[in-house]
């Protein structure tokens, strides 16, 4: 999916998790940026008993894709719930951006965070940090608070309209269509021309775009 020329979003499927009658998809997603290859989130690659017993999720980790991990220069994790960070250590070594605020509370909060072990995973590089961030020319880290207080999005700023890669600042669209959380009003502050979600197998369109 194209922002401009020169920056790019890519969704890939990572898992789907049963939630009551339904099959909700995980996506992470890659931004190519000219000087740069950012991955958001990282899915799972195990099935951890906690995450069974929650979710029984069908996985589709990356490192068993066609995918080429040591292709990926930096990323970046929205939070660190268990489906946005399961795979944090395929990335032993590179820079893993996380506001300092989830962080803390991953190590605080057991019953938000139960696998601890998959935050602090062996070789896991994390950068914190405090607020917002241009990570590079045109791509800034942005707090989102909601789903989880320390939550972050990826705000791209090239041609046009922003487009925002949220993670779960919406788990649907229409938390986006009637936002309520902090994140999510300024989600829409931003006027984004797209939002990418985690849990959303399209995009969400700001119908300020489809009414023009």
């Amino acid at each position: 999916m194209n922002t401009s020329p020169s920056i790019t979003v890519t969704p890939i499927l990572v898992a789907e998790l049963h939630v009551e009658v339904e099959l909700m998809p995980v996506y992470v997603h890659v931004i190519d940026h000219p000087d740069a290859r950012i991955l958001v989130d990282t899915g799972m690659t195990d099935l951890h008993p906690v995450v069974v017993d929650a979710f029984n999720p069908r996985l589709y980790p990356l490192n068993k894709q066609d995918f080429d991990i040591a292709g990926i220069d930096i990323v970046v994790n929205t939070h660190l719930h268990a489906d946005h960070c399961g795979g944090n250590h395929l990335f032993a070594g590179k820079p893993i951006y996380v506001q300092r605020r989830e962080l803390d509370d991953a190590h605080i909060n057991k019953d938000e965070y139960p696998i601890l072990e998959w935050v602090d995973a062996p070789g896991v590089r994390y950068v914190p940090v405090d607020g917002e961030l241009e990570l590079l020319p045109g791509i800034r880290l942005v707090p989102a608070p909601g789903h989880t207080p320390g939550l972050q999005m990826v705000v791209i700023e090239a041609d046009g309209r922003p487009v925002i890669v949220g993670g779960d600042v919406a788990v649907w669209f229409g938390e986006l269509d009637q936002p309520e959380s902090e994140g999510q009003l300024r989600v829409i502050a931003l006027n984004p021309e797209l939002v990418w979600l985690a849990h959303e197998h399209k995009p969400w369109r700001n119908p300020e775009s489809t009414s023009r």
